[in-house]
């Protein structure tokens, strides 16, 4: 089961539901992030039991300033970039990167287009992280995705 946080659509919920993934969305009107109050009124209501091995996952509002401070309770907590958002993107973001266990960078199957050099930004979230697990995926190709499903043991 998904958790969508976003500010006023269902887009992501809808993409996931399509793939036959129970989604329950929370729309945060002007909140930025989603909080634990909205965590503890979705779980209160469903049983996690009625779910594959219990895993629920929770996305959060897209954003990458506002989620860094709100911890949700998760069990692993994971922070996704892609290069697209530019070489300092991690730099620029180090609280989600220090308080994450699992850094994904996405869309490594452009690495031919856009001028970023993966290394300098694994680098600089072990800099900040240095027990940070990090995952070079393409989710459009598949690259390494069987990497990180092993790796959220699932």
């Amino acid at each position: 089961m998904v958790i969508n946080g976003d500010v006023a659509t269902r887009i992501d919920a809808d993409r996931i539901e399509r793939h036959g993934v129970k989604t329950i969305q929370i729309n945060t009107g002007r909140e930025c992030d989603l909080n634990s109050y909205h965590i503890s009124q979705v779980i209160k209501n469903i049983d996690l039991s009625d779910y594959r091995n219990g895993i629920l996952f929770i996305e959060n509002v897209g954003n990458l300033i506002c989620p860094s401070d709100f911890i949700l309770g998760a069990e692993k907590r994971i922070v996704i970039v892609s290069i697209t958002e530019g070489p300092w993107v991690i730099r620029k973001h180090p609280l989600l990167f220090k308080f994450s266990d699992i850094a994904i960078i996405n869309k490594i199957d452009l690495m031919d287009i856009i001028d970023v050099n993966i290394e300098e930004m694994i680098n600089d979230a072990r800099e900040i992280n240095p027990n940070l697990k990090i995952f070079t995926i393409s989710a459009k190709t598949g690259e390494h995705i069987k990497d990180l499903i092993e790796a959220l043991e699932i």
